[in-house]
């Protein structure tokens, strides 16, 4: 037997035509919602699509230039960590607010790595599923850019590329609020500061590390340390274990993001610690958790659903006239709580 004599063959809008017996322009006007039909023949023909289980081919949208009135974003990220980083979360909202008041969906897909991430787009525009694309996590060489320009895909990428490119994006500045949480520590009275980071390959990782040794290079440091990992709670405690089992551990810690930083204060206390006494510590995004733990964490605080409100209307303009702008987002702020203060004499 045949693949073909085991699968039902899928109806088509001749079939419909001949079993309401109209014409296949007919058809096509009425699961249109074109003129051409009287009332009662569209709602026969709609009724007799439904029954054959028909559904609109395609590849007939591409070619009629249909609007598939959805928006893909492709993380490249583990699954596991989708779940617990609110960022993401807090980007989504935005994004959803924006594109569900102008009847658009936001398609989600997660994958492993670039490759995947590239296959991806490249179906659903093929299937002509979504009108455009948002990009995030961008690397500082990052394969996907070229592929997406080619494909001529509308899309917007979140953060600034290394390279030029004709993408629009949506950003913030990465290193003005790094060296400005460096300012706050040496203010303090700390000179051994560490830095937890993200994914190393990603552009804003370098940006905020770049951006930290300097401003360890300006105050003169002589003990700092840069540790990477991959955002995880795993990855933040190995990472805090190491550093505050040394003999001369850091005073301070700044971590790339909130999730990590709790970690941190959990690994302070287990291994007989005080935050903020022996050792502050900084969350390099801002969360509903960094309040919810004692001490409450000092922390760079920005808007991330207003980022992604406003990459959502950068890619729908540009999706409606061909043409947006990049546009430069608000910059972090440090909102001081209770896990900083000066550190312990000698």
């Amino acid at each position: 037997m045949t693949r073909d004599e085991r699968a039902p063959r899928r109806p088509t809008i001749t079939d419909i035509a001949q079993r309401a017996g109209v014409s296949i322009s007919a058809v096509s006007y009425a699961l249109n919602g074109q003129p051409g039909v009287s009332e009662g023949t569209r709602q026969r023909i709609v009724a007799i699509a439904s029954e054959v289980g028909w559904r609109p081919s395609n590849a007939a949208r591409a070619l009629s230039g249909f609007r598939a009135n959805a928006v893909g974003l492709v993380i490249t990220r583990p699954a596991r960590t989708l779940g617990v980083e609110p960022f993401f979360m807090q980007l989504i909202a935005g994004l959803e607010g924006v594109l569900s008041a102008h009847n658009s969906a936001l398609l989600l897909q997660l994958v492993e790595d670039h490759e995947q991430a590239i296959e991806a787009t490249r179906t659903w525009w093929a299937e002509r599923r979504v009108d455009g694309v948002i990009v995030t996590d961008l690397w500082t060489d990052d394969v996907r850019l070229k592929d997406i320009t080619e494909m001529g895909v509308p899309a917007v990428l979140i953060g600034k590329p290394s390279d030029p490119t004709s993408l629009a994006s949506v950003w913030s500045d990465d290193a003005t609020p790094v060296q400005s949480v460096v300012d706050y520590l040496v203010a303090l009275g700390h000179r051994r500061i560490a830095r937890v980071v993200g994914l190393p390959g990603l552009e804003h990782t370098r940006l905020r590390t770049e951006a930290f040794l300097k401003a360890a290079r300006d105050h003169e440091l002589t003990e700092i340390d840069v540790v990477t990992t991959d955002y995880s709670m795993e990855e933040g405690t190995r990472a805090t274990r190491s550093l505050l089992t040394r003999k001369r551990r850091p005073t301070a810690i700044t971590y790339d993001n909130d999730v990590m930083a709790i970690a941190g204060v959990g690994v302070a206390l287990e291994i007989g610690l005080s935050v903020p006494d022996d050792v502050s510590i900084v969350a390099g995004e801002d969360s509903q958790l960094n309040v919810l733990v004692h001490p409450s964490l000092t922390a760079l605080s920005r808007d991330i659903p207003n980022f992604g409100a406003h990459a959502a209307r950068v890619l729908l303009r540009l999706i409606e006239t061909s043409d947006a702008k990049s546009y430069q987002d608000a910059t972090a702020h440090l909102i001081v709580r209770g896990s900083t203060s000066r550190p312990k004499p000698g």
